[in-house]
């Protein structure tokens, strides 16, 4: 969150006060440190000046600092939130609805053409390899707004990559639970915050004459 980068549309800053509000309850007086960016939201309000870069830079820091984040309690399970869009993938490691830790990655490459079933798996597998220390041994939730791989166990193995899947998750204790997008709002906008460097210049098909 300390890296997300300046909200340079409406729909940025949207997302960015998106995934801090979700946590808001955990953030002393967060109404008044994001109000300005609040502000912007306004019709014709969004001009980016040195209260709304002021406001963006201590809401990270309040986000990030100690009272916000919990730390790991063994003697409860944990819960992994993912998800991916078209340039990024973003997951959030909770506990009791409070996070503990969040993790994003940009996609590039072959990673960029594949598809949503196939980033979605790419979450998971990421939220698994970057907290093994915490999931290993242990029940845990994976909670994802893709439906289809809440029946990931139970699915006929067709290709090669799937049985790469099921072997990365193989000693692991955990159940897929499908959690619509709408409620997947943090994990949605870590995915996301990718997509305002990417700019699509061109697209080529056959045209039959």
């Amino acid at each position: 969150m300390q890296e997300w980068p300046q909200p340079k549309t409406l729909k940025s800053l949207r997302g960015f006060l998106g995934l801090t509000g979700y946590y808001r309850k955990f953030v002393c007086n967060y109404g008044r440190i994001a109000k300005p960016l609040t502000q912007l939201l306004k019709k014709n309000s969004f001009f980016w000046n040195e209260e709304a870069q002021q406001a963006f830079t201590a809401l990270k820091t309040a986000m990030c600092s100690t009272p916000v984040l919990a730390l790991p309690d063994f003697t409860k399970s944990f819960v992994i939130e993912c998800d991916a869009s078209g340039t990024g993938i973003g997951v959030v490691l909770m506990q009791e609805g409070r996070p503990l830790a969040f993790t994003s990655q940009q996609l590039s490459g072959k990673n960029l053409g594949q598809s949503t079933y196939e980033k979605e798996m790419m979450a998971i597998l990421h939220a698994v390899e970057t907290w093994r220390p915490y999931l290993l041994g242990r029940c845990f939730q994976i909670r994802t707004d893709h439906h289809s791989l809440k029946y990931f166990l139970e699915q006929r193995l067709s290709s090669p990559k799937q049985n790469k899947w099921l072997a990365k998750m193989l000693g692991y204790d955990y159940e897929i639970i499908y959690k619509k997008g709408k409620d997947n709002r943090v994990a949605d906008a870590l995915s996301r915050q990718f997509e305002e460097e990417s700019t699509l210049l061109a697209i080529s098909l056959p045209i039959p004459d």
